[in-house]
């Protein structure tokens, strides 16, 4: 369950599965007008005030008030898979 206003967790998944080269521009576009949406609403929400699945979403996602790096992309950082 997401909070009001927020992006599901289903929601962020079904974007991440499908590569972006698979994608229209449109759907492009979609996600990430969505995800600007959530994060902008992930760092305007106190943490105080999060669900603790939505709170786990942002930690995952790197979504959260201090403006964190996501653990995957720590961990392809820490493999070298970073650009």
């Amino acid at each position: 369950m997401s909070d009001t206003g927020r992006q599901s967790l289903g929601d962020k998944a079904e974007a991440a599965v499908k590569p972006d080269s698979q994608k229209t521009y449109l759907e492009q576009g979609k996600d990430m007008l969505a995800g600007k949406s959530d994060s902008a609403a992930s760092s305007a929400q106190p943490d105080s005030q999060k669900s603790t699945t939505q709170s786990i979403g942002d930690s995952l996602s790197g979504n959260s008030n201090e403006n964190s790096d996501s653990l995957m992309n720590k961990a392809k950082d820490t493999l070298g898979m970073q650009k």
